[in-house]
């Protein structure tokens, strides 16, 4: 058993991972492998005496399948390796603590083998797609390990260092900022500088040079727009990467916002208003705007804290309206009697009434016996 123990581990060490022994440039792998040569399968060396062959021919059957060393360029970069160590270190333990024998633990390596291939080609693949010259334009500068002799060595990504115009439109009195970083920026080696030119017209005005990936520009005017260049810097060359920005600004009119706030700010139309008067007035449609939500704030929390009280002083305020449009109302019926009584006379002009008739006056009242005698005479 014991001169057949390295070559099992030398097995499982080149077999399991398909890139050459790329997991064995992680110290942590090693020391593993070496626990487990030293002292896992000398405890366990009478159980496995009689499947040791089949074990071995079963490693070095899956070392003979062609996809697993095709496909592969033979490098990785740091989160590859670290993330194939991981998952190989987590099989391996799988194994160690497993209690299984015999045919039992044959199948545990087999079923173990195939779910480390499965996954072996998934890393690979996705570092060849993605993570292998990442960059879409310019010079970049990869770290690689590479896996026969694990050293780390530079790999230069060379595309085009153009990497395109980029449309920027920004406000009168804003800030302008201009960020040529992408995303390899951040994984690429040996970057110096970013350097920011103007450019007028076949010159260029140098504006900024320094390891920020940003310019800013603040209180932008209409003679800031233009065209800008933005040169990235490497160990290498001086132009890894050159980004254009064009930079167009948003015109719009402030005499609106200006005459609702100052309507005498603006006697002749013709006069562009100063940058001062622009700034009050914005300032002066914040406070109010600041106010008015202070307010809506205000009255929201009286409702939402107190709603009884709101409720019985509008139902008391109605009341009292109702009470008061009666009164008037009462005091008005009598005014408006006497002018109803007026509208209905005739328009025409009036008769004169005719004068009272005189009373004739009244008899005397003669006694009877008088009466009698005058009549007599």
């Amino acid at each position: 058993m014991g001169p057949q123990l390295p070559l099992l581990v030398a097995a499982l060490a080149g077999c399991l991972l398909p890139a050459r022994g790329c997991v064995t440039c992680d110290a942590k792998v090693v020391e593993a492998l070496y626990h487990f040569e030293m002292e896992y399968l000398p405890s366990r060396s009478q159980e496995l005496q009689g499947v040791l062959d089949r074990i071995k021919y079963l490693l070095n059957d899956f070392r003979k399948i062609p996809d697993l060393n095709d496909q592969h360029l033979g490098v990785v970069d740091s989160p590859t390796l670290q993330k194939l160590s991981v998952d190989f270190l987590k099989n391996l333990k799988r194994i160690t603590n497993s209690e299984e024998q015999g045919e039992a633990f044959l199948s545990q390596i087999f079923w173990m083998l195939i779910k480390q291939k499965a996954s072996i080609l998934t890393t690979i693949t996705q570092f060849q797609k993605k993570g292998f010259c990442p960059n879409k334009c310019g010079q970049m500068l990869q770290t690689l390990i590479w896996c026969h002799n694990c050293l780390k060595r530079i790999h230069t990504c060379r595309k085009s260092i153009d990497c395109g115009v980029h449309e920027v439109v920004v406000h009168e009195l804003e800030d302008l900022v201009l960020d040529c970083e992408l995303s390899w920026h951040r994984i690429s080696a040996g970057l110096n500088n970013y350097t920011f030119y103007r450019v007028l017209g076949s010159n260029s005005l140098l504006l900024s040079v320094g390891k920020e990936p940003t310019l800013t520009k603040t209180m932008v005017r209409l003679e800031d727009a233009g065209t800008y260049r933005c040169e990235l810097a490497n160990m290498k060359t001086s132009r890894a990467a050159v980004t254009h920005f064009r930079v167009r600004e948003y015109e719009f009119s402030t005499e609106w916002d200006l005459s609702l706030l100052f309507p005498t700010a603006l006697a002749n139309p013709s006069e562009c208003p100063k940058s001062e008067d622009v700034l009050r007035g914005r300032l002066i449609g914040l406070l109010l705007w600041g106010l008015l939500v202070l307010l809506i704030a205000f009255v929201t929390a009286i409702l939402c804290f107190r709603p009884g009280k709101v409720i019985n002083y509008i139902k008391a305020w109605r009341t009292n309206q109702k009470e008061a449009a009666q009164q008037a109302q009462t005091a008005m019926e009598p005014q408006a009697a006497l002018e109803s009584q007026g509208a209905q006379k005739p328009q025409g002009a009036q008769k004169p009434q005719a004068a009272p008739k005189p009373q004739a006056a009244p008899k005397p009242s003669v006694p009877k016996g008088k009466l009698s005698a005058s009549k007599l005479q």
